[in-house]
């Protein structure tokens, strides 16, 4: 299998398992995936935050892990990658206002490669303007933001996932096993047992 070169941009409080689990699973079957952070190099850490649904109106919040990026923000040449992760939690309303953070979001959506966005990320799809004609899932609460940028929001089940083109989004980290099964097949990578 020959591994494909992902960017993963993250932000401060983005959510933990949105963070982590899709990042050492990707490396886990053979990509090579770099974490980036604006104003942020390798070997920094960012803070995570872990999002529970604990019966309350909306999701509860709690520190995470501190999450060491691997690569630098200031070194990333967005061409000579095969994909885009973006994790949800609070990051991706912050990641929205860095020009630079839009303009690679968006040379993922106008070279058609994959993107696999979860949660709060669809705020950062919002902010590139990337969602007009297209359905993507997110945080029930952020479906306003996707409708406002001109794209359907896929109602589903917080443990579903929605792939619309090269765009595979899901709700939550409940979905991550069909979020991530969907994108690796964008990929196109092959798992034999």
């Amino acid at each position: 299998m020959s591994g494909k070169k992902i960017l993963m941009i993250c932000g401060d409080y983005c959510e933990d398992y949105e963070t982590m689990v899709p990042f050492q699973a990707l490396l886990a079957v053979g990509h090579t995936v770099h974490a980036v952070c604006p104003d942020k190099k390798a070997g920094d850490a960012i803070k995570t935050a872990i999002h529970d649904f604990e019966g309350a109106q909306t999701y509860s919040e709690k520190p995470g892990h501190n999450f060491v990026l691997n690569a630098t923000f200031a070194e990333v040449t967005v061409a000579s990658y095969d994909a885009l992760v973006l994790p949800g939690g609070r990051g991706p309303e912050y990641l929205r206002t860095y020009p630079t953070v839009v303009a690679m979001v968006k040379h993922f959506f106008d070279t058609n490669k994959p993107v696999a966005a979860i949660c709060h990320a669809a705020q950062l799809l919002a902010g590139a303007d990337v969602l007009k004609g297209r359905t993507c899932s997110a945080y029930p609460a952020c479906r306003v933001e996707v409708e406002r940028a001109g794209g359907t929001f896929a109602e589903i089940a917080i443990d579903a996932a929605y792939t619309d083109g090269n765009l595979v989004t899901a709700p939550a980290w409940p979905a991550h096993p069909a979020w991530i099964a969907q994108f690796l097949t964008k990929l196109g990578t092959k798992i034999s047992h």
